[in-house]
């Protein structure tokens, strides 16, 4: 009761946060929900809630976690959410409330500089480059003032360099205690701070892959804090069950055979035929990938038998079986010359690895395992679970001690389920039993948003569908000069609605289309931002899966979100039709329990780029007559907060008429 008191204190209209934090206004639904949080800290055990946009859940869980006391564990989806929480979020709330806190940020170790791969990166022909060399200058010189070794500090560095992975390290090629700069690994510095602190904020990425290989940190800090909080908890499945199975890819083969001529030179005065070793391991990558071809975008390819489908077994076979050869003739030798440095010693363990990790992908695949190939630019061999119901309950909750007691476990999102059971996420992150809060959003979208589904857009599956689309984005950002964002399903969709736009559109007509991957998800959205201020052109950006989450566009600056289709999975994804067949085999129809709920979630999130704060009016519109005309388009319309409706094409064009009225009058 102590806690719950402190936090009805804190947000009290004229309580600490409304005195020292600037945008702080009371709200029921948040006080509520730092209420629910609160109980489950004095309490232990597990809390799930939905806080609708809006609600302010951040500071709902963050106030509640750090009056209580308790050594807290926070994770949230993204580095760029891990970087605003702790860089903005809880430094501003730790001020506030006025408490001695120690707060730590963990991230894996591909976002730290490697001072040891630094020193050796302009030995490589990848860095020769003049953008390369640039980029290469930029990280040397502020490796001379960084503390922490994040890549983040470096803004100026784009997050597609080529430069990124050669001077960081992977778990494949960190020599450890062996490596001569031990001493100044930025990696151990942000593990020990983490091991010291009250507070600590990972990332779900890092707190599986830790999970999976007790690599990063995170499985030591685990046992010994109170309470675990998992922010954008709707991606928990999704996340967790790419790092809990297993994966091997050509990069990490092209990674380890770059190191190999890096690190090995030293090699061909013990073993002239050193040189033909290297040629033979690039051939045997190369065969490979030759036998199992990829393109833009990467297919994945279900594998049940002896080989992926459509891929011929006794190429396959002998691509494996020559890889194998010629990884395990390469540990071989390794391990007659280890004693030759520590890198030599580091390389034949990760050519051990290797050799383990094909093995596997050699044998049949593990009961209640999905495994496929990711045929793109690079091949991945994937298995993974199904779920990560299994191993949270196995090996995260498992991890109360006498030390801490029962744990508190606090999963939120603005977009759980479809439905007020929650039941889909609860089942796939193993927590049925949990505690179930719905907290609605603040928003009147009655009066602030409207629906419109049009029913002369031809259905999904006519081939004249994505230009129909496109057709209607034109109308309504001519009106609205921008300030629209397009959401599509499938990548061939999103690249034909921005070809018909661009056609359109030119830049000397006031309205650029911006299209997702020609710049940082960052910077795009920037741009849509800056469309809207009337100093630069007006911006419709058209997104695919990335853009369905995770972007917060508040203002008139987003005024239109057009959807291209309903959300559902892609027919013939490996993973989706495995968890389809464990469905059926339940007795349950997998379209009804698994693809519609699956479908309403996403389209939540979708809808949810539209309204971001009270003042913020837009129109929805989703392009799937199957919508509001199909029983199961019903139930998917039913998950999404009630609008107005907008029943033809004149309703629609008033409707955006409406909006530029106040919009036009601001400016």
């Amino acid at each position: 009761m102590v806690l719950q008191e402190a936090v009805a204190r804190a947000f009290d209209p004229n309580g600490v946060l409304a005195r020292c934090v600037e945008e702080f206004s009371p709200r029921s639904g948040q006080t509520t929900m730092a209420q629910a949080v609160a109980v489950t800290l004095e309490a232990g055990g597990v809390l799930a809630v939905e806080a609708g946009t809006g609600v302010g859940k951040t500071f709902a869980y963050l106030v509640p976690a750090l009056l209580s006391g308790q050594r807290v564990l926070l994770s949230t989806a993204t580095k760029t959410l891990q970087d605003q929480l702790f860089g903005r979020d809880i430094p501003r709330l730790v001020a506030a409330l006025g408490l001695p806190v120690r707060t730590a940020m963990l991230k894996g170790r591909g976002s730290y500089l490697c001072m040891h791969r630094l020193a050796n990166a302009r030995q490589l022909d990848t860095t020769q480059s003049v953008s390369a060399q640039r980029d290469l200058a930029r990280v040397e010189a502020w490796s001379l003032s960084t503390r922490a070794g994040d890549l983040a500090e470096l803004t100026q560095l784009d997050e597609r360099s080529p430069i990124i992975p050669l001077v960081t390290s992977t778990r494949d090629n960190c020599l450890g205690a062996r490596c001569p700069q031990i001493s100044n690994c930025h990696v151990n510095l942000a593990r020990r701070e983490a091991m010291a602190a009250d507070v600590v904020v990972i990332n779900h990425h890092l707190f599986f892959a830790d999970l999976n290989i007790r690599e990063s940190g995170v499985a030591e800090l685990l046992p010994s804090v109170h309470a675990v909080v998992f922010d954008e908890a709707h991606q928990l499945n999704e996340i967790g069950v790419q790092f809990l199975g297993r994966q091997l890819s050509t990069q990490q083969l092209d990674s380890f055979a770059r190191d190999l001529a890096l690190y090995g030179r030293s090699m061909v005065l013990a073993y002239p035929d050193w040189p033909t070793l290297l040629a033979e391991l690039s051939r045997s990558v190369q065969a490979l990938r030759s036998v199992c071809p990829g393109g833009t975008p990467s297919t994945r390819l279900s594998w049940e038998r002896e080989a992926p489908t459509g891929v011929d077994l006794p190429g396959w076979q002998h691509a494996v079986d020559g890889l194998h050869a010629v990884l395990q003739q390469t540990e071989v030798l390794l391990r007659s010359m280890e004693e030759l440095s520590p890198e030599l010693k580091g390389l034949q363990e990760r050519a051990s690895r290797l050799t383990a990790e094909l093995d596997i992908f050699s044998h049949a695949v593990e009961p209640g395992a999905v495994r496929w190939v990711d045929a793109g630019a690079q091949l991945k061999l994937i298995q993974s679970p199904l779920d990560i119901a299994d191993a949270m309950r196995s090996r995260v909750f498992a991890t109360d001690t006498a030390e801490t007691g029962q744990k508190s476990w606090i999963f939120t999102s603005a977009t759980l389920g479809h439905d007020a059971t929650l039941g889909h996420f609860l089942v796939s992150c193993g927590l049925q039993g949990a505690q179930v809060l719905q907290v609605q959003s603040p928003f009147d979208y009655q009066r602030q948003a409207a629906l419109y589904v049009p029913q002369h857009v031809p259905k999904p599956s006519d081939s004249k569908h994505s230009a129909a689309v496109a057709h209607l984005v034109s109308q309504g950002a001519s009106m609205l000069g921008g300030r629209t964002l397009v959401l599509t399903t499938t990548l061939r969709a999103m690249r034909e609605i921005a070809a018909v736009l661009r056609q359109h559109f030119t830049p000397l007509l006031g309205i650029d289309v911006l299209l997702q991957g020609e710049s940082p998800k960052r910077e795009l959205t920037e741009r849509l931002v800056q469309g809207a201020s009337g100093h630069a052109n007006g911006c419709i950006l058209v997104g695919s899966a990335s853009f369905w989450e995770g972007i917060d566009v508040p203002g008139d600056a987003l005024q239109l979100v057009v959807i291209d289709k309903l959300p559902f999975s892609p027919p013939g994804d490996p993973v989706m039709e495995a968890r389809a067949r464990q469905i059926e085999a339940h007795g349950n129809n997998p379209f009804h329990h698994f693809h519609v709920p699956q479908a309403a979630i996403a389209l939540k999130q979708g809808a949810g780029r539209l309204i971001r704060r009270e003042s913020d009016r837009g129109i929805l519109v989703v392009c799937d007559v199957r919508l509001t005309q199909m029983a199961y388009g019903r139930r998917i319309l039913a998950a999404l907060p009630t609008m107005q409706r907008i029943g033809s094409e004149e309703q629609f064009v008033q409707a955006l008429a409406e909006i530029t009225r106040p919009s036009t009058m601001g400016h």
